[in-house]
């Protein structure tokens, strides 16, 4: 005999929901009405914001925890915390911070020369109009340094998320078998 399954209302009536989990807590997962948008991730927060305050939160979360650290849950088999797309997601953050990181660094020194100079426009001292067009080209390496940097700070808050994702995807590996025993 077979099962059919009965609808009250056609399915593309029902409301449409979105799943979030945490990394540190693959275990907790936040349902909130809507799709995968800034204001059902405001939802989930608000929700994990009163499991905290009732001390049903597993984890202990990190200063600086919002609503972009949490990982939409596609499907519910992709609930434990090998999830591929969680993986994936971890590891392209990871290349970019640093792909951020090597920008940031080589361009530093260079920007930081062109910082002394600045200071020449705060002195009455006579200054050449080839120091100023100097100083104005320079000031295209200290736009891109200070851009790059910022990029790389935000993305390194980023990355700590996807260094716990990376590093529980590690830990559930199986041991390699010893030859011998």
């Amino acid at each position: 005999m077979q099962k059919t399954l009965r609808l009250s209302a056609p399915y593309f009536l029902l409301p449409l929901m979105v799943q979030y989990t945490l990394a540190q807590s693959p275990e907790v997962i936040l349902t909130v009405s809507g799709k995968d948008s800034a204001k059902a991730r405001e939802k989930a927060m608000d929700q994990l914001m009163e499991l905290m305050d009732e001390g049903k939160l597993p984890t202990e979360l990190t200063d600086g925890f919002g609503p972009q650290h949490f990982i939409e849950i596609k499907d519910q088999g992709a609930i434990a915390s090998g999830d591929e797309d969680a993986l994936n997601q971890a590891v392209q953050v990871l290349s970019s911070l640093a792909t951020l990181k090597l920008k940031a660094q080589e361009s530093r020194s260079e920007a930081l020369e062109v910082r002394e100079q600045i200071d020449i426009l705060f002195t009455d001292d006579l200054v050449s109009e080839e120091e100023i067009n100097s100083l104005k080209e320079g000031f295209k390496v200290l736009k891109t340094y200070a851009q790059t940097n910022m990029r790389y700070r935000e993305a390194r808050s980023q990355a700590e998320t996807a260094r716990i994702v990376l590093d529980q995807a590690l830990q559930s590996s199986p041991e390699p078998k010893k030859a011998g025993k």
